[in-house]
C-alpha cells in the first residue's frame, strides 16, 4: 500500500510541515482518482449510540481535521464517523512553533498546538461544502485570551454556530495546551459550564426541532477520586456521552527518548494503559447512565479490544492513525 513509502517521506520533514502538507493533499485529491491510494471498503458493523446510528464503531478523533478541511477524505478510508475541531469561536495562530514532536520508538507524539484554528465560521462553511452525509462530531474549545470565568460564553457561541450542522458535539475541557482549560473539570466550575451547556442545547432543540447529543472529553491525568467527581458532575448535568480521554502530561514511560521533555500533550502507545484505567473508572462510575468513546493508545485490533472491554461503547484513533495509516482502520474494524 502507498502508506509505508509516504509515512517514510513525511517523517523525514518537520512534523507540522508534514501534517499540513498531507492535509492539504487529502482535501485537494479527496474527489479525484488519486483518492484511490487510500479509498478502502471496511465492512458493516452497524451500531446505535446516543440515538445516532453508526456504520462502524471506529472513529477519527477531533484534532488531526481541526478546520474540517478533509472530511470527504477521511470518510473513504472507512471511518464509521470523524470528529472535526477543536474550533473556537474567533480564529487563533495557536502556541509558538515547533509545537509536534514524534517519538517513534514508542509510536507516540506529543503536541502543544494551542487550539491553533481558522474559527468556527471557517469550519462551518467546510461542514456546508463537504459531500459526506455519515456521523459528523464537532468538538469545541475556549480562545485563549477569554478568562475561565468567560469560557461558557466561547463553548455557547459555538453551540449555536455549529448545531445544525453536527451529529453530536464534544465539549473539550481537557487539552493540556490551553492555560487553565483544564480548570473547568472540577468542581463549581464544570458544574457550571456543564448546565450552561445543557440549558443551551435544549434551547437550541426546540429552536430546530433537532435534537443534538453532547458529549464532554476528559484528560486522563485524574485519580479515581476525581474520575468519581466527573462522572457524578456529567450525570447531574444530563450530558449525553463522555469521551475518555485526551493527551496525558505524564512522561513516564518515554523517558530518555529524543524529545521527551518536551511539553504538551502526550498521545499514542504510552497513554494506552492511563487511558484505560480512567475509561474503566469511569464506566464503573457512570454504570449505564451514559456512553463512552474510547480513545488514547490504539492503534490495532488488541488495544481496540481492550478499551471495548473496559466499557467504551465506540473508538477513536488519532496518533496510532497516524503511525499505521489507513490499512489500520480496516483491519481493527473487520476484527470487531
Amino acid at each position: 500500500m502507498f502508506y509505508p513509502i509516504a509515512q517514510k517521506l513525511m517523517f523525514a520533514c518537520d512534523a507540522e510541515w508534514s501534517h499540513n502538507f498531507a492535509l492539504g493533499s487529502l482535501k485537494h485529491l479527496a474527489h479525484t482518482p488519486l483518492a484511490g491510494l487510500w479509498r478502502q471498503h471496511v465492512p458493516t458493523k452497524a451500531l446505535t449510540v446516543a440515538g445516532i446510528r453508526f456504520d462502524n464503531p471506529l472513529g477519527l478523533a477531533a484534532g488531526l481535521d481541526k478546520n474540517a478541511e478533509c472530511i470527504d477524505a477521511f470518510s473513504q478510508m472507512g471511518f464509521g464517523f470523524i470528529e472535526v475541531g477543536t474550533v473556537t469561536p474567533k480564529p487563533q495562530l495557536g502556541n509558538d512553533k515547533p509545537r509536534i514532536f514524534r517519538l517513534p520508538r514508542s509510536e507516540a507524539i506529543i503536541n502543544r498546538m494551542g487550539f491553533n484554528n481558522k474559527g468556527v465560521d471557517y469550519l462551518v462553511n467546510n461542514v456546508k461544502n463537504a459531500r459526506y452525509k455519515g456521523v459528523l462530531g464537532i468538538n469545541i474549545g475556549k480562545n485563549k485570551d477569554t478568562p475561565n470565568e468567560q469560557g461558557k460564553d466561547d463553548y455557547i457561541h459555538c453551540m449555536r454556530k455549529v448545531y445544525a450542522h453536527a451529529s453530536y458535539i464534544t465539549v473539550n475541557i481537557s487539552s493540556p495546551n490551553t492555560p487553565g482549560l483544564r480548570d473547568l473539570q472540577f468542581g463549581d466550575a464544570l458544574l457550571d459550564l456543564l448546565q450552561s451547556v445543557k440549558n443551551e442545547q435544549l434551547d437550541l432543540q426546540a429552536q430546530q426541532d433537532k435534537y443534538v447529543p453532547v458529549f464532554v472529553k476528559i484528560a486522563p491525568d485524574m485519580d479515581l477520586v476525581a474520575v468519581n467527581q466527573v462522572a457524578e458532575t456529567l450525570i447531574k448535568s444530563q450530558m449525553d456521552g463522555v469521551i475518555a480521554t485526551n493527551t496525558t502530561l505524564d512522561r513516564q514511560d518515554v523517558q530518555g527518548q529524543r524529545y521527551a521533555g518536551e511539553a504538551g500533550g502526550l498521545s499514542g502507545l504510552p497513554v494506552r494503559a492511563k487511558s484505560t484505567e480512567v475509561l474503566r473508572q469511569l464506566r464503573a462510575a457512570v454504570g449505564s447512565a451514559m456512553p463512552i468513546i474510547g480513545v488514547g493508545g490504539i492503534n490495532d485490533a488488541d488495544s481496540a479490544k481492550e478499551k471495548l472491554a473496559a466499557g467504551a461503547n465506540l473508538l477513536q484513533v488519532y496518533t496510532g492513525f497516524i503511525y499505521r495509516g489507513p490499512e489500520m482502520v480496516k483491519q481493527i474494524v473487520t476484527s470487531l
